[in-house]
Formats: structure tokens, C-alpha cells, sequence
């Protein structure tokens, strides 16, 4: 005998733990209500929303042809519920749940709309309202119209938007986004041994030239680092300040910064670099990259 998965019986022994809540009259209401609103009575909040909770569910199963989880589509709407216990004003001649399923359905339809795709399949107001009408309306002409399905000449399609009251391009369109879900890149294609990854093409560099780079970079940033080392203070701040840096300090700005002339600064920056040059020739043949005289930084 098969038995029942785990969330199939939680969520049977949720729906019976709901069932048994006693539901509120009128009074018991608008008492708890204004309980929760002019005392914060967090206990008559809790007991409005529980008193409610089947509710929730009795809306959550009209969506449940969208595929998605019921116990998530339920939590939603929980969430919606204790949103409208929130706002509700007890003074109205409205019942709480007349007010709340507005909220219920506005949690679940925004938990649906970001669960069918990663890619926004309503930004509009209207769209929105398009995306939920748009199979009812159908399942409604076919069940009244035998026959009249989408794939014969587009006989749905002008049926729907005229009941809807929108033109039938918007019906193809949200028909299309509702029909083109998500589809991992992991998932097997017809062959069942390959994924659509591998059919995916790059648009950077192949991996082992980019590995390649990587690893040329981080050796010449370390050779340049232990090459800066090798220079005395003033030469690596003239290199640093003149080559490094962003070359606005001038010969003249680092003479006086030193206390000298700007043609020592002049001399102590080609010494400088005639080491750097030394120094970094061999990690230059090693990863194939011209060599030529250096010269000095910026305009003096």
C-alpha cells in the first residue's frame, strides 16, 4: 500500500487542526477587532486571523491549476490575512474575511507571478490581471465553445480578448510569457547524457586562456612588488608617485618634496626604472611580452 508523502499528510493535518477553530459571530468580531486596534491585544489579533485561516485555504485552491505547492500558495495567503487583521476598521459594516480576501489574493497572485519565471511575466497592472484571467476565461469558452481551441486559426484568441476586453496581441503575448517557463541549463536534453550548458556558447575568452592570463598577471604583480622592493625609499616613492600613481606630481613637486634639485629627481627616476627594467626582463621573455628602453613617467 503506498503511503502518502510528508507534505500531502501535513497538510491534511493542517486543514484538520484548522477545521476544528470555532468561527467568530458578528459581535465576537468587531469585539476582538477593536481590541486589537485601540488596545494592541496581540491575543484578539491572533484569534481573528485563526478563526479565518480556512478561508485562506478555501481561496488558495482556486489557484491550485497554476502548479504551484499548495502549502506555499496557503502561507501566502496566512501572510495577506494577518495584513488585512492589520487594517481592518471593526466601525465598517463589512465583515473581516469581505475585507481580507483582497489581500489573500493579492499575496498569493504576487507569490505566483514571482514563482512562474525569473523573468517578470506582468509589470503592469493590467498584465497582472491578464495573466489570472487569461485561463480561467479560457477553460470557461471551452467548456461553452467545444472546439474553439487556441491552435485553430487563433478562434480562442479573439474570444478571449473580447470577453476581456483587450486586444488579442496582448492575449498571444501573455500566452506565450504564461507557456515559455524557466528551464535549467542543467536539465538533460534528448540524447539524456548531455545538459543544454554544454550547448550554451560563451561569450568571453575559452577557460584556459583566462586561466592562462590569470596566472601571467598575478606573476608579474608579484615580480613588480619584490622589484619595488628592491629600490631605495626615494626611488620607489618617485616610481610610485610618477609611474604608479596618477603622474600629476611633477620633477619639480618631488625636488621639493626631497629637498633637492629637479633634475636629481630627474636622475634618481631613470635610475629607477633602468632597475625596474633590469629586475623585470626575465618575467617579461618568460610570458612573451616586448621589452624596450624605459623612460621616464609624465611631464615634469
Amino acid at each position: 500500500m503506498n503511503r502518502p508523502s510528508t507534505a500531502s499528510s501535513t497538510l491534511d493535518q493542517y486543514l484538520r487542526e484548522i477545521n476544528r477553530v470555532a468561527l467568530l459571530t458578528v459581535e465576537e468580531e468587531r469585539r476582538l477587532a477593536r481590541q486589537f486596534r485601540d488596545e494592541g491585544n496581540t491575543r484578539a489579533g491572533h484569534r481573528l486571523v485563526e478563526a479565518n485561516l480556512r478561508f485562506v485555504v478555501k481561496v488558495a485552491f482556486e489557484y491550485r491549476s497554476y502548479g504551484l505547492r499548495m502549502a506555499d500558495l496557503i502561507q501566502e495567503g496566512n501572510i495577506g490575512l494577518m495584513k488585512a487583521v492589520q487594517k481592518f476598521d471593526p466601525d465598517k459594516e463589512i465583515r473581516l474575511i469581505s475585507y481580507a480576501v483582497w489581500w489573500i489574493r493579492a499575496y498569493i497572485q504576487n507569490h505566483i507571478l514571482k514563482s512562474w519565471s525569473l523573468v517578470k511575466i506582468g509589470t503592469t497592472q493590467a498584465q497582472r490581471k491578464l495573466f489570472f484571467s487569461l485561463a480561467r476565461t479560457r477553460h470557461e469558452i471551452e467548456r461553452l465553445t467545444p472546439g474553439a481551441g487556441l491552435a485553430e486559426e487563433g478562434i480562442d484568441v479573439a474570444l478571449v480578448a473580447k470577453k476581456l476586453r483587450v486586444r488579442p496581441s496582448d492575449v498571444v503575448e501573455m500566452t506565450q510569457r504564461m507557456e515559455g517557463r524557466d528551464l535549467s541549463l542543467d536539465a538533460p536534453v534528448a540524447d539524456g547524457t548531455s545538459t543544454h550548458l554544454e550547448f550554451t556558447p560563451a561569450d568571453g575568452e575559452p577557460q584556459d586562456e583566462e586561466l592562462a592570463r590569470a596566472e601571467e598577471d598575478a606573476l608579474l604583480a608579484r615580480r613588480v612588488s619584490e622589484a619595488m622592493g628592491r629600490l631605495d625609499p626615494r626611488e620607489r616613492h618617485i616610481v610610485e608617485a610618477r609611474i604608479m600613481g596618477e603622474g600629476k606630481e611633477t620633477l619639480r613637486d618631488l625636488g621639493h618634496h626631497f629637498g633637492f634639485s629637479r633634475e636629481r629627481a630627474r636622475q634618481l627616476e631613470i635610475r629607477a626604472l633602468e632597475k625596474l627594467r633590469r629586475d623585470l626582463e626575465p618575467v617579461a621573455d618568460e610570458i612573451g611580452w616586448p621589452v624596450s628602453g624605459a623612460e621616464a613617467g609624465g611631464a615634469d
